[in-house]
């Protein structure tokens, strides 16, 4: 089963004998294995410990042989196999002989890569026990679990956009996602929602906010006070290619909205197409008729050229390099 509906309710599922937990995203599986060893050897007994494997080392007589041994502190003995897809490879028919006739009160859990569900070593293990998928998550996925995971573990709301911007600062690594929900959910304290601004302000740092706030200012047509926050975040010793970087976040976007709507479709629909958040799209919308199309359609040539001239092709600074960048998406320099 998927590891994330696992985790919702681990105490609704049968771990039988035998549980494979596999999959490359490394934080679902250690909390799957964590629930796991919960649900069977107690979340409150200290003294009952998972016996542990390694599987490039491990032989199967030794760790059949655990199976089989009564625990002397719990009422189950919980073995596990760390990275056990050599182990399975070596020891397939010993394992299909042995989870013909299991342990009862022994639960075997292989850590695996891989985990064809159509071999007959897995048909078995689904027989006898469970199957955990630890796969990775698809970008679009990743704010969902975002949302899912404040809520379950931390007790916090977050909406999308927040989720959104927490994954563009953060990145989709689950684990460094759940290190910053827990900074958020200390910082926002007593309340219950974690927003937009506490994420960027939190996880982004200073820097981050001031280049968002440069990046609103331009779209809202005050150059002049993002030509300020563009000298305070060099000054502060930001490298120029980052803040190219969250330029061409936000403008290829605009960029590809632009495109999309030559054929048609409304200006609003194409920016959602190209990537926009909603609760940004409005304003977006006021920004791309402010400098009007002519001007949209050479976003893409500006970002380029800024690119270029960053890496050597001009002899401006690379202060004026950016400046002058912003004064062309800004409608206040000449094409």
């Amino acid at each position: 089963m998927d590891a994330i509906e696992y985790l919702k309710s681990p105490a609704k599922q049968d771990h039988g004998t035998a549980v494979a937990i596999y999959g490359a995203e490394q934080y679902l599986k250690s909390a799957a294995l964590k629930v796991v060893a919960d649900q069977i050897l107690g979340r409150e007994d200290e003294d009952a410990l998972p016996t542990r494997f390694t599987g490039k080392d491990a032989e199967l007589v030794r760790v059949l042989d655990e199976l089989r041994t009564v625990s002397m502190w719990s009422d189950c003995r919980l073995v596990i196999v760390d990275n056990a897809d050599d182990f399975v490879s070596k020891y397939r028919a010993g394992l299909e002989k042995y989870l013909d006739k299991p342990a009862k009160k022994s639960v075997l859990v292989l850590d695996l890569k891989s985990w064809p569900k159509n071999t007959k070593l897995a048909k078995k293990v689904a027989k006898v026990g469970l199957d955990i998928n630890c796969a990775s998550l698809k970008p679009a996925q990743v704010p969902r679990w975002i949302a899912a995971h404040a809520r379950q573990k931390y007790g916090k709301t977050i909406d999308g956009p927040a989720a959104q911007i927490l994954v563009e600062l953060a990145g989709t690594s689950l684990a460094q996602l759940d290190t910053e929900l827990d900074k958020l959910s200390t910082y926002v304290g007593e309340t219950e929602k974690i927003d937009a601004e506490a994420v960027r302000i939190l996880v982004g740092g200073w820097r981050a906010e001031t280049t968002w706030a440069m990046l609103d200012a331009v779209r809202d047509g005050q150059v002049g006070q993002a030509i300020g926050l563009l000298d305070k975040l060099l000054a502060a010793g930001e490298a120029p290619m980052k803040l190219l970087g969250g330029i061409n976040f936000t403008y290829r976007r605009i960029a590809k909205a632009t495109e999309i709507s030559r054929h048609g479709m409304p200006l609003a629909d194409a920016l959602k197409s190209a990537g926009m958040q909603p609760f940004v799209v409005g304003k977006i919308v006021s920004y791309m008729r402010r400098i009007g199309r002519p001007r949209a359609e050479q976003i893409y040539g500006w970002l380029a050229d800024a690119d270029m001239d960053l890496k050597g092709s001009s002899s401006l600074s690379d202060r004026a390099v950016l400046e002058l960048l912003l004064l062309r998406l800004g409608g206040r320099a000449g094409t």
